[in-house]
């Protein structure tokens, strides 16, 4: 963990505390994951304001990013929602009734069955979750800038396997057990 000729970070201080407490435990995994965890934490808060200014919070971009992504019609089944942003259903309806209400979406009958409903983007909602996004990239390239164009493509490689594996290992592993006292 000697740290030669690097600035150390944050993760580092708490990996030579925790070395201190728990000399025999392996923290290795910090190096990659409390990285992780820290920048997301460090971001976020830029990411929330940006959309705060488009008066949407993560969880309804989440949504208006979804069904723009999906592309024309800009419309999706809110089943096909619910599997893509992993969410509670209930988290959903409530999502979508704010966001109804706000008239960036609406919901229409569906084309693959006439009894059931698809929720579609308006035109207030295609201009609203294309404004947020363009303005999220511009701020987190703006974050980024700094880091070298060759590490960044490196990073972002390393980052869709290391995503793969814990996925996959997360598929067989199944939810974790509830700790005991």
């Amino acid at each position: 963990m000697a740290q030669t000729q690097k600035t150390q970070d944050h993760i580092d201080r708490a990996r030579a505390q925790w070395a201190k407490q728990l000399p025999d435990l392996d923290t290795g995994p910090m190096e990659i994951l409390g990285r992780i965890y820290r920048l997301s934490r460090l971001v976020t808060p830029s990411i929330e304001a940006t959309f705060a200014s488009f008066q949407l919070d993560r969880g309804e971009f989440d949504v208006v990013g979804t069904l723009l992504r999906s592309g024309p019609p800009h419309r999706l089944t809110p089943t096909e929602l619910y599997r893509s942003l992993m969410i509670a259903s209930g988290s959903l309806t409530h999502r979508l009734g704010r966001l109804e209400k706000a008239g960036l979406i609406k919901r229409v009958p569906s084309d693959r069955d006439g009894r059931s409903l698809s929720v579609q983007l308006t035109d207030k909602g295609i201009g609203r979750a294309e404004a947020a996004f363009r303005q999220d990239m511009a701020s987190e390239a703006a974050a980024i800038a700094g880091f070298d164009p060759e590490k960044k493509a490196q990073l972002a490689d390393l980052l869709r396997e290391l995503n793969l594996a814990v996925e996959a290992h997360l598929s067989r592993q199944g939810p974790p057990e509830p700790a005991e006292d």
